[in-house]
């Protein structure tokens, strides 16, 4: 299952959020101009926008509300890419130099604050106190999220319920909002709403842990940056997590992370021990059921248009490979 139908039929409508983005990362600041326009042209699979558009239509798709919405998620998305390659050490992004790796730290987490700064400009257009609060929450929550991830890097004893929390606010609620904004900004009803944000929720939590797995059996062609990067970069996910509950690879994962410096192959071997265990198909399978809470949610919303483009959209997340 891919998305280019849902693509195709949203063409003109991303191709003017795409506009909008664009025009949103413009700056006289040759810098965080080219920084931005760097940062937009490397792509992505606009999930974010698609998620708006589509939950827009249970109400007044056309309201320009809407693309508001959907530009303003795509840039807090992206400010927040640009600060976990901070966080991370990351060289590369969608196969590109990240912004840390072209100009620098303090550059870099700058160019992330101007793309904040720039969406809650444009969310400041929405006069919706409803909408406007739901955002800057979300923000709060991300900012919390990246803050326990920098805690927890090379954490070995943190559990399953801190994973969940951190995806949660880092992947999953942008998701949620996405397609509860949709719906607010086009004059849905509350009720829908809320049911598409807990779609939103349980898809998002099942694409971060499709990802952390990815991270693990996909190749650097596919992910875009060296497989194994999350533990590399002293990121426990759940697979690591998983397989945690083997004595012997808990042990060697322990040892690998209390190194001074862990080499490349000392990586890849405890890697290894991790893909030869089962914890990437108990990952998987902890990702399904997500996937099946987001299904439940698409049962009881309309027989509609958007509402059989989410479950193609759900499809695709349970068998992407990249």
């Amino acid at each position: 299952m891919s998305l280019t139908r849902i693509y195709k039929e949203l063409k003109r409508d991303l191709n003017d959020i795409e506009k909008g983005i664009e025009e949103a990362v413009a700056s006289d600041h040759p810098t965080l101009h080219q920084a931005g326009y760097e940062l937009i042209k490397a792509g992505g699979k606009r999930i974010r926008p698609i998620l708006v558009l589509l939950s827009s239509r249970y109400g007044k798709k056309d309201d320009p509300a809407v693309k508001k919405a959907a530009i303003t998620l795509e840039l807090i998305h992206t400010a927040s890419l640009v600060h976990d390659d901070v966080i991370d050490n990351a060289e590369l992004r969608r196969g590109k130099p990240t912004v840390k790796a072209k100009w620098n730290n303090r550059t870099a987490m700058y160019a992330g604050d101007y793309l904040f700064a720039k969406a809650i400009d444009i969310m400041a257009d929405i006069q919706n106190p409803y909408a406007n609060q739901v955002v800057a929450k979300a923000m709060r929550e991300m900012s919390i999220g990246e803050i326990e991830q920098i805690k927890d890097q090379f954490n070995y004893r943190q559990n399953l319920r801190q994973y969940l929390l951190r995806i949660k606010r880092k992947t999953a609620l942008l998701m949620a909002i996405s397609c509860e904004l949709g719906a607010i900004a086009s004059g849905a009803s509350r009720s829908i709403g809320r049911k598409l944000y807990y779609f939103g929720y349980f898809m998002g939590m099942s694409y971060q842990i499709t990802d952390d797995i990815l991270d693990f059996v996909g190749t650097e062609k596919q992910l875009g940056k060296p497989a194994g990067s999350d533990l590399k970069q002293g990121n426990i996910t759940l697979p690591t997590l998983m397989a945690f509950r083997h004595s012997d690879i808990k042990a060697a994962v322990k040892r690998t992370l209390d190194m001074d410096n862990p080499s490349a192959q000392d990586f890849d071997g405890v890697i290894n021990l991790i893909k030869q265990s089962d914890a990437i198909e108990v990952s998987q399978e902890i990702s399904t059921q997500y996937l099946k809470k987001a299904y439940n949610i698409l049962n009881d919303l309309p027989d509609h248009s958007s509402t059989r483009s989410f479950r193609e959209i759900a499809d695709y997340i349970g068998i992407r490979k990249y």
